[in-house]
């Protein structure tokens, strides 16, 4: 096809070269749509931090529970009604912000259908208060947002600071977050994995760096305070304590006590394809 514009005509392939070529040099450059969530709730110092990384980096769009959802694992709202209300945010805040009834899967369900007009570059939840590195992985709310978004094809990263404490100190959490955030972008994720990244909770300059690692084999071993209310019904409160046996030195736990940021890449599909064989062994 040739468009005629002078005597000697130009072609429409170079027409189309010329505008690509203006386009890449003079157009600005589409910024990534980020999802962020989390379990411990929109007000959270944590997610707070998060926002302001993740706004250096792309647009943001921000739906959170309006409560705290820790250990919720991959729970959703199926018997009640889920309530999602848009958030006012300071003027100099250029993200936007969703507080949802529900749990950190229910805002990533809603957010991807219901609230943003097209599939999120990337996925982002945290900063957890606390551990959720090796088992504690399958009780997380946070990992379990991740690995929604990671269902529904969108590259996701959970993050973990090792620190309870609603007075957690967050800033040496950014550097790593910037860094394993723009790696995520640039080289995505392979299919049916999402990141579990933990944090120690150290000063910035005694963390060493960054290991790649496997999940340790470690559990917990589960004690219950059993209490009678006023009216003679027995209660529980959970506490325990974490054992780890795992004395690989590739491990999440061995990286974190070693003053590295952890990263396990996480797959979603649970089959154990080892035991196929030997369970068809079965007389069934």
């Amino acid at each position: 096809m040739i468009i005629q514009i002078s005597k000697n005509g130009i072609h429409f392939s170079e027409l189309i070269n010329v505008f690509l070529l203006f386009e890449f040099t003079f157009m600005p450059k589409k910024r990534p749509l980020i999802l962020v969530t989390n379990d411990d709730g929109i007000t959270a110092p944590g997610i707070r931090t998060l926002i302001e990384v993740m706004n250096t980096i792309g647009d943001v769009c921000v739906v959170a529970p309006d409560a705290p959802q820790s250990a919720m694992g991959h729970a959703i709202t199926i018997n009640d009604t889920l309530y999602c209300d848009k958030l006012k945010v300071a003027k100099d805040e250029p993200q936007t912000e969703y507080s949802c009834s529900g749990t950190p899967v229910d805002c990533v369900k809603l957010a991807v259908n219901e609230i943003l007009k097209r599939k999120p570059d990337l996925c982002v939840s945290g900063i957890n208060h606390g551990s959720n590195s090796s088992i504690n992985v399958i009780y997380s709310g946070t990992m379990s947002a991740a690995v929604e978004a990671g269902t529904l094809g969108i590259p996701s990263i959970g993050f973990s600071l090792l620190d309870y404490s609603m007075e957690a100190d967050f800033q040496p959490s950014k550097k790593y977050i910037e860094l394993l955030v723009k790696q995520c972008l640039k080289n995505g994720l392979p299919t049916g994995v999402v990141l579990n990244v933990n944090i120690p909770k150290l000063p910035s300059k005694e963390i060493k760096g960054i290991k790649v690692c496997r999940q340790a084999n470690a559990h917990w071993e589960e004690n219950f305070d059993k209490r009678t209310n006023p009216l003679g019904r027995d209660y529980y409160w959970l506490t325990g304590e974490f054992v780890n046996n795992d004395k690989g030195e590739d491990t999440d736990e061995w990286a974190l006590h070693n003053g590295y940021v952890s990263v396990v890449p996480v797959q979603f599909d649970l089959t154990a394809h080892h035991a196929i064989k030997d369970i068809n062994t079965w007389d069934i």
